[in-house]
């Protein structure tokens, strides 16, 4: 990579900049602010782009949500986002149903709290394997390794090929409608902005088989891995 070249860094949140879930702390707010001096911001996540908002703490960037089935545009006269991407498509939650019953009882997962499958305003679904209401402790414990999920994704791919199926979470399998998933939406940013790709530079943890990074991390973008969301400040120092 050739950090004069670079003009937009892209990230991922949970594992990345904080831990899941976790509100980003005031080091990597300060490491966020001396990038945005030098270069655009962009943030690609799986969630609600409000979420990711509030969880940054109203950090002032731009935010792809849904795996870029929404985006949000950072209005610095309001300090806020305004959402102006925000694609809702069916689901045929029948078919949905049955299949992920199949894929329960072909493996053994059919003992679960709760709902058989998590579905979201946007279309996309999550396969939650142990259930939409098992306890956090279970879930943490089920598959640390992702081994377990691992060994059955590209199956799951298979009965959901009209999804992009990621390795979701601690326990489940998220799938979003075909063509949404990072590479798609940071394609489409850099696009409508005049951006190549070899100006771009994204940041994430999850770029192995099956993680929402991975499809950034196969395309022809600049990427820099973090394994620990705590060496986030040495990993960019580069860029600096």
């Amino acid at each position: 990579m050739d950090a004069s070249k670079i003009k937009l860094v892209a990230f991922d949140l949970d594992g990345t900049l904080t831990q899941h879930k976790t509100p980003l702390s005031p080091e990597h707010r300060a490491v966020l602010d001396a990038l945005g001096k030098k270069y655009q911001l962009l943030m690609l996540g799986a969630g609600m782009c409000h979420r990711i908002f509030n969880q940054m703490g109203q950090y002032p960037i731009d935010i792809y949500g849904n795996y870029g089935m929404q985006l949000a545009l950072y209005r610095p006269e309001k300090k806020d986002i305004e959402i102006i991407e925000n694609v809702t498509l069916p689901c045929d939650r029948e078919s949905v149903e049955k299949r992920v019953t199949m894929l329960r009882e072909k493996y053994g997962f059919t003992e679960f709290a709760g709902d058989n499958v998590e579905y979201h305003a946007s279309g996309a679904v999550t396969f939650p394997v142990l259930g939409t209401k098992a306890k956090q402790e279970d879930k943490l414990a089920f598959d640390p390794d992702r081994k377990k999920r691992r060994a059955i994704y590209e199956d799951v791919k298979k009965v959901f090929s009209d999804y992009v199926v990621f390795i979701g979470g601690s326990s489940s399998f998220d799938m979003a409608p075909i063509p949404y998933n990072k590479a798609y939406a940071l394609d489409r940013y850099c696009a409508e902005r005049g951006i190549k790709h070899e100006e771009v530079v994204y940041v994430g943890d999850d770029y192995g088989p099956g993680g929402n990074d991975e499809s950034v991390y196969l395309a022809d973008y600049n990427f820099i891995e973090i394994d620990n969301y705590l060496d986030f400040p040495q990993r960019v120092k580069e860029l600096l």
